[in-house]
């Protein structure tokens, strides 16, 4: 049910989106992990669907069905106070109805901003066309707008994330779906794969609207990022790596040297306790 609060968050999570001033998100995968970021500040939560699907057992890419996807949105939203967007991969639905469903859902469980990849399910090219995108970013418009909340719709395309085309065209055809994007109704775009000023910035200069990039170890600072004009900054799935590389460091030292030096710098017990309860 849409409630007052509903469309507040989402017009606070809308307003976060500032070119030069850039919304960080260091997306989270489940309650401790969104409790851990927005208590170090985070103006918003956003959730990692890589971190979500290998939480819950599952690879990344479109495996994990609606139902628990969106268990662990529900979960996360109410878990803290700020705004919250969710990554749905490509919708988790087979057609544009199903999106909506989707996104119906992740309103339902309390999220006010969602990702939608372009990126076509395994076995097909690499992308989804751009007028059946058009219609999955339109459904999911559609179905916030008759729930009454101004849900952001953060259209990402993987133009660059997997490499299509010949690289000289690749900026080109980034451009291009994303004018068609944000004509079907998303409010930003989001280009992960782009690591370089240059390009990032021919894409802000490129794009009417807020601009998302993914970043991570060697990545650009997010004060250089601001200076180029980005909007949103995300750390997607490496977050979620970084835990489970720690996993796998700490349990190999303890299994082969029987030491435990990995584990240096881990939040008290505690505190953790005290964060969740």
């Amino acid at each position: 049910m849409t409630t007052t609060h509903h469309q507040r968050t989402a017009l606070l999570l809308h307003s976060l989106h500032r070119p030069g001033a850039p919304l960080v998100l260091p997306n989270a995968w489940d309650v401790a992990s969104a409790r851990i970021v927005a208590d170090c500040g985070a103006a918003a939560v956003a959730t990692t669907s890589a971190g979500v699907s290998w939480s819950l057992g599952a690879p990344d890419g479109d495996e994990l069905d609606r139902e628990r996807a969106l268990a662990v949105v529900a979960r996360v939203a109410a878990a803290v106070t700020v705004p919250v967007t969710a990554d749905i991969e490509s919708g988790y639905a087979a057609d544009p109805a199903g999106v909506a469903h989707t996104v119906t859902g992740v309103l339902a469980a309390g999220a006010v901003g969602v990702n939608i990849e372009d990126a076509a399910p395994a076995g097909t090219s690499p992308l989804r066309p751009v007028d059946e995108q058009c219609a999955r970013i339109g459904a999911a418009r559609q179905a916030a707008d008759a729930a009454g909340v101004r849900l952001f719709v953060n259209a990402r395309t993987d133009v660059f994330l997997r490499a299509v085309g010949d690289p000289a065209d690749r900026l080109a055809e980034t451009l291009r779906r994303a004018v068609a994007y944000r004509a079907a109704g998303a409010d930003g775009i989001f280009v992960p794969g782009v690591a370089d000023a240059e390009t990032i910035g021919a894409l802000v200069a490129g794009i009417e609207g807020p601009v998302n990039v993914l970043t991570g170890p060697g990545g650009l600072p997010v004060a250089t990022l601001a200076g180029l004009g980005v909007a949103r900054v995300s750390l997607g799935s490496a977050l979620a790596e970084a835990a489970y590389g720690l996993v796998r460091r700490a349990a190999t030292e303890a299994l082969r040297s029987g030491s435990y030096d990995s584990l240096a710098g881990a939040m008290g017990y505690g505190e953790l306790n005290a964060l969740l309860a």
